[in-house]
């Protein structure tokens, strides 16, 4: 029965894990969420409305944290006028710690220091990693359970925005499937 469960359970696992960025709808309960960056700076949702807010939580544990981050970076450097990311480090023992990898990963977006309370803002975070997108309006648009890249998130961003400009207009998207 274990056997079962457990083979079941990964079963599981793997589907969510090959799930596309927009294939999991967001249903966080939040509508905002006030963070302290580890420079003592606060950030809230509401201060970078107008752009696209990418929460990451992650771990210097976590290998494909540490291999999503690459892409991370980039797309933080290349769109910081339309995007902002902040990085959720958890599950960690020293601060020190955190911050050495956040040098040696030339990470150049906020990372703030976090744990349960913290993630509780904006929703559950039961595997690392995990990445909430909200749109420009401050809404909830996707999440993701496991490995992301720029590629998924901007053909997620890029989709998103051409559907919400047909919503405007009252033209019905054509889009593909999914």
């Amino acid at each position: 029965m274990i056997r079962c469960l457990s083979q079941a359970s990964y079963l599981v696992l793997c589907l969510l894990i090959s799930l596309p960025v927009n294939a999991q709808a967001v249903n966080a309960q939040t509508t905002g969420f006030t963070f302290t960056d580890h420079t003592g700076k606060k950030l809230t949702l509401s201060d970078y409305k107008g752009k696209w807010v990418l929460i990451n939580f992650w771990a210097t544990w976590c290998p494909p944290c540490l291999k999503e981050i690459p892409d991370l970076v980039s797309l933080y450097e290349s769109r910081k006028k339309d995007v902002m990311i902040i990085g959720v480090a958890m599950d960690y023992r020293d601060p020190k710690t955190v911050l050495k990898f956040v040098k040696s990963l030339s990470i150049s977006y906020p990372i703030v220091l976090g744990n349960r309370k913290i993630a509780a803002q904006i929703g559950p975070v039961s595997m690392l990693p995990t990445t909430y997108l909200f749109n420009p309006d401050g809404k909830p648009a996707a999440y993701k359970v496991g490995l992301i890249s720029r590629e998924d998130l901007e053909e997620f961003m890029r989709e998103d925005s051409r559907d919400s400009k047909d919503a405007r207009s009252g033209r019905v998207p054509k889009r593909k499937d999914r």
